[in-house]
């Protein structure tokens, strides 16, 4: 599904070039959990962006189920990351004046009404929140409300699931749900899911951590043992 070859990518403030990325190579096949680590400045956001078409390589090869990602146009580089890819972000990212159902049925916001009801339903429905459909980010916990983010990123059924931080701003119970989440879409639903995270344990809830540092790839291996999540959708 991904395959990087070569990748660099620079940083211009003024006459000040900052190399970002400086030469990466990797693969992510379709199905697999992977993890994305490294200190600040190591280049793991940035490789995040390229990944989700964010933005293209300065040079080197980034290929997406097949396609050129450096050769697309801003328009078909769009289309994929509606319709391909779903995001999850630290932060939530949720309009606080829109519901749970709401929130969901953004990405779908020039679709037909009620088909686009339904499919906010059945993704709030798969991350445990069907009974939340009407409540604002403000009477959801933090765990529920990266829940109604998780959903927002499947409404529109991606092929790849990017989490930056998913549990950055979580207690340990509500990490162990998203983790739980993200474990079921992956070896249940067959998602291909990418996690950028700093923490060991969420790493190691994956089948593979790639380690970034100063721009380059470090190590690329499996997870010997992955910590599966124990905890329920509450």
């Amino acid at each position: 599904m991904i395959e990087l070859e070569n990748v660099t990518k620079i940083y211009r403030m003024g006459k000040v070039e900052v190399p970002a990325l400086r030469g990466v190579s990797l693969t992510v096949g379709q199905g697999e959990m992977v993890a994305i680590m490294g200190p600040s400045g190591s280049g793991k956001s940035t490789l995040m962006n390229l990944i989700g078409c964010l933005d293209v390589p300065d040079s080197g090869r980034y290929t997406f189920e097949g396609e050129d990602v450096g050769r697309l146009s801003d328009d078909r580089l769009a289309e994929i990351r509606n319709r391909k890819i779903g995001f999850i972000f630290q932060t939530y990212n949720l309009l606080p004046r829109l519901t749970a159902l709401a929130n969901v049925e953004l990405p779908l916001l020039y679709g037909n009404g009620r088909d686009r009801r339904r499919r906010a339903m059945e993704a709030l429905e798969k991350v445990g929140l069907g009974d939340r459909v009407h409540h604002r980010p403000t009477e959801l916990s933090g765990g529920q409300q990266q829940r109604v983010g998780i959903a927002r990123a499947l409404v529109k059924n991606p092929s790849l699931v990017l989490a930056d931080e998913p549990t950055g701003n979580l207690d340990s119970r509500s990490s162990e749900e998203i983790v739980a989440i993200l474990q079921s879409l992956n070896r249940e639903q067959g998602l291909t899911v990418v996690v950028v995270t700093h923490e060991p344990d969420i790493a190691a809830s994956t089948q593979r951590i790639i380690t970034t540092r100063d721009g380059v790839v470090v190590s690329d291996e499996p997870v010997k043992n992955q910590r599966m999540a124990l905890a329920g959708i509450g």
